[in-house]
């Protein structure tokens, strides 16, 4: 009987037969395999997997470190880990709750019926660095679901049992660190003693789990103020709480209980109800001198729809407004400027025309009639169509982009004439208490349905250009977000489950033999938690609709 198996690794781009049952961890040394950051994962045949994972056929591996997204999730998956377990052993009785990316960091709750003060965060930090320096291995353990969800209701996770006993799986794995469960819908490291570079600080009423930077993983990414954003999650949090929707698992049993229909009206109302109120600050702005209204936001935050039914509200307030596109502001293509890796950038402010923009504002903010330019996307090259604007007696000028915040862009507009908004799809609903929702996949999803749908982009094209889109976003969106007079938040309680049916078929078309098979298995996973619910009982002026179809507003 044979005892090897061949494998290729593409790292080294080698060939080799190893003894079978080998893990992935131990082919690191077999293959001498070098990288300039920690090796978190592996790519086996296009998909993610642990470094326990064990081979036992014939199989094409590549190893990726923590500079790369995916990588990145699995350290902090398993720091995590760490977190929980820590405040287990220090407060049995305690409950911590992971919520969200924010600061550079990710922040967390802790329930312990006592005040957890700079002591009590020490010792959960010591304790942290305890686990780690002893090197415990991490336990991945498959039962059937109703088993596992049994054991977690048994270890008082009630919001795991739900989540798993809601979803349609005949098997479940969970993970075991010393005589503590826990589940993550991810692949984790292989012991804690790989987790070396964290921190823990108390943080605007919380705390913020400290983790390496994406772009140098040697150094903490260092804490970033977001006082704004976090307050956007806190009071879409505390809606969520008042809806008994927190996590996943709750979502699920409404839709079982047949109360899916409530939440899609209740979530409908409440956005719709945040969009008045920012129409009526504006209104009483513009009193002050406010007629130049700036929305930003990053890819398939659903700027377009807000900012229609924001014109709608403006109206209501006896306001009158009118839009200039960015886009239409770009410079011919071949003045692209270049990114670092000589492609053209159209993520770049320096991509638009400033000086034309600049000229084109100042006149209308001044009164005058301009004659606006069109961009053809066909060509590369702007037009120009007769289109005349001016503005008149109750007036107000919307625009629109994702450098709509930058400061550089509206420099010589005095600020009391500007009124900023942020809007994103800041995803609060978690998994569970320890799996929270990227608001970055959540945008990845609405894009591939609508790329797909509008665009005619495949779902390989989209993914393999998200990675440069979000460094764009890093770079040109995110530092200018607290600029904003208002945060939007776009995401829809229950989105998820209704976008399902509509962007599983297009992440299915994936070939397996792409490289972009690993994030399309992933996303259908993650999916895979959510109960189906239809689109059919979402209003036509829905922010949805700008993805999935069936909107009211012309695009």
């Amino acid at each position: 009987m044979k005892d090897t198996v061949q494998v290729h690794c593409i790292n080294t781009n080698e060939k080799k037969d190893v003894p079978m049952g080998s893990s992935l961890e131990e082919l690191i040394e077999v293959f001498g395999v070098k990288m300039p950051h920690l090796i978190a994962n592996a790519k086996v045949n296009n998909k993610t997997e642990s470094l326990a994972y064990r081979i036992y056929r014939p199989k094409r591996i590549e190893y990726v470190d923590i500079g790369n997204s995916s990588a990145m999730r699995t350290y902090v998956r398993s720091l995590c880990f760490i977190l929980a377990k820590a405040v287990d052993d220090l407060f049995p009785d305690a409950q911590i709750f992971i919520e969200h990316s924010v600061s550079n960091g990710y922040y967390f709750q802790i329930d312990a019926g006592q005040i957890i003060g700079k002591e009590q965060l020490d010792n959960i930090r010591n304790r942290m660095h305890e686990i780690v320096d002893a090197d415990i291995p991490f336990e991945s353990i498959e039962d059937e679901t109703t088993d596992v969800v049994k054991l977690f209701r048994e270890h008082r996770m009630e919001d795991k049992a739900l989540l798993l006993e809601t979803s349609d799986f005949l098997y479940a794995y969970y993970f075991k660190l010393g005589n503590y469960i826990d589940y993550y819908y991810g692949c984790i490291v292989p012991s804690t003693g790989y987790i070396k570079l964290f921190d823990i600080q108390q943080y605007n009423g919380g705390f913020l789990l400290q983790v390496p930077s994406r772009t140098e993983p040697e150094q903490l990414a260092p804490i970033v103020k977001q006082e704004k954003l976090l307050n956007v999650y806190r009071e879409h949090l505390k809606f969520l709480k008042i809806s008994d929707l927190n996590n996943v698992g709750d979502l699920n049993k409404a839709k079982i209980n047949g109360r899916i229909s409530d939440v899609i009206q209740i979530s409908e109302a409440y956005q719709a109800k945040q969009i008045g109120e920012i129409a009526a600050q504006i209104r009483q702005k513009y009193d002050e001198g406010v007629r130049l209204i700036l929305i930003s936001g990053p890819s398939s935050s659903g700027k377009t729809t807000f900012r229609k039914r924001l014109e709608v509200e403006l109206f209501v307030e006896m306001l009158k407004p009118i839009g200039v596109s960015l886009d239409d502001y770009f410079v011919e293509r071949d003045k692209t400027p270049l990114d670092e890796f000589g492609e053209k950038d159209y993520e770049s402010l320096y991509a638009l025309d400033l000086d034309l923009f600049e000229e084109n504002l100042l006149a209308l903010m001044n009164g005058n009639e301009v004659e606006l330019p069109s961009y053809n996307f066909v060509s590369g090259k702007r037009e120009f169509k007769g289109n005349r604007l001016k503005m008149g007696v109750n007036n107000i000028l919307i625009v629109e982009g994702i450098h709509a915040l930058n400061p550089e862009l509206t420099e010589r507009i005095p600020a009391i004439n500007k009124f900023m908004i942020y809007v994103s799809a800041l995803t609060s609903i978690s998994l569970d208490n320890h799996n929270w929702i990227p608001a970055a996949d959540n945008r990845l999803l609405r894009r591939l349905v609508r790329d797909y749908r509008y665009r005619g982009y495949s779902a390989v094209e989209t993914i393999s250009r998200w990675e440069s889109v979000r460094r764009g976003e890093e770079k040109w969106i995110f530092p200018y977000q607290e600029n904003a007079d208002v945060m939007f938040n776009s995401a829809m309680i229950y989105e998820l489950a209704a976008i399902r049916r509509h962007v599983e078929p297009i992440l299915q078309q994936v070939p397996k033999t792409d490289p972009e098979y690993a994030e399309a298995y992933r996303l259908l996973k993650f999916l895979s938690y959510f109960n189906y619910i239809t689109d059919r009982e979402l209003p036509p002026t829905s922010l949805l609709r700008e993805f999935l179809g069936g909107s009211s507003f012309r695009y």
